[in-house]
């Protein structure tokens, strides 16, 4: 029978400083080319709004497997979570099933640790200050990865939804490694305005904060959008960043709304997009000045949830 791995194995098996680690790996091998990862396929579903997204990847010689993930946005009206998805992984001598993993946990914790990896490299080293726009399953796990890498000491949410933004602070609160002062903002432009690091976790497809709020030296990490018609950030913020860091070049060019926006407003050029794995790497430079504002956008990888997979298995080997 092949095992499968729970939310709670998964996380007992990579608590969210190893997960940063296995970000640093898994953007690495993207990066140099050592990863096989097609672009992952989108199958609409109009009538509920929804879309459901095959993502398989290879990373010789030993990573090999796919996600399924589903994004509904109104399954929480019928009590359901708005993302579903179950990973696999095959033996890549024969192709065989080998493990399924919590494909919607996962989701969460690689990309709040690839946030978490973003702000490690990119965030002013005494931030102290985090804005999170969005209240779900993602912003918890933004909350967790920024807070492994830098000595957060307040947390402002905002959410358009205030039940949502309560249930986030009542259950995050008190958790090791989180700071005592997580309340919420009134405005996104009031968590914003006092913030080192901002994480948007949203589906909007209309700008979640006016960019002219954004104060000097803030690090922002953008992971909510992953297509087109998705759009988190205005065109402030990105007249205003000096560096646009992306998981992907390819991926950022037809998924992420607000960066192909900005390229086709002429404010960004697609050679101006740095690769996270790039600068852990080393071979790009990350922040230069203490005051400049630095940007991560993130649509998601398959290298992520193979390389956060071997390492959930091996730990448990």
């Amino acid at each position: 029978m092949v095992p499968f791995f729970s939310a709670e194995q998964i996380r007992q098996a990579l608590p969210m400083r190893r997960a940063v680690e296995a970000m640093r790996e898994a953007f690495i091998a993207f990066s140099e080319g050592r990863a096989h990862i097609p672009q992952r396929i989108q199958i609409p579903i109009p009538q509920r709004e929804g879309i459901t997204l095959i993502m398989p990847g290879y990373i010789p010689p030993r990573d090999l497997g796919l996600k399924v993930v589903s994004v509904f946005p109104h399954n929480p009206e019928r009590g359901l979570p708005t993302i579903s998805a179950l990973v696999l992984m095959l033996d890549p001598e024969t192709g065989a099933p080998t493990a399924l993993l919590d494909g919607a946990f996962l989701t969460a914790w690689r990309t709040g640790a690839a946030s978490g990896l973003a702000t490690d490299l990119l965030a002013r080293p005494d931030a102290e200050t985090l804005a999170l726009i969005g209240a779900g399953a993602q912003a918890r796990t933004q909350l967790l990865a920024v807070c492994a890498v830098r000595a957060i000491r307040r947390v402002r949410v905002y959410s358009r939804t205030p039940e949502r933004a309560r249930a986030l602070i009542e259950g995050m609160r008190g958790q090791e490694g989180l700071p005592e002062d997580i309340a919420l903002a009134p405005t996104p432009e009031a968590a914003v305005a006092e913030a080192d690091v901002i994480c948007t976790a949203t589906n909007s497809p209309t700008p979640v904060f006016d960019g002219r709020s954004l104060r000097p030296g803030t690090h922002i990490n953008a992971i909510g959008s992953f297509t087109l018609q998705m759009r988190e950030l205005d065109e402030e913020t990105f007249r205003r960043a000096s560096r646009v860091v992306v998981d992907s070049r390819a991926a950022a060019m037809v998924e992420a709304g607000e960066v192909v926006w900005a390229i086709q407003q002429g404010i960004l050029q697609e050679e101006d997009l740095i690769e996270l794995g790039e600068i852990a790497a080393g071979r790009r430079s990350g922040r230069q000045r203490s005051e400049e504002i630095t940007l991560f956008k993130s649509v998601g990888l398959a290298v992520q949830d193979l390389v956060a997979a071997r390492w959930v298995l091996e730990a448990g080997q």
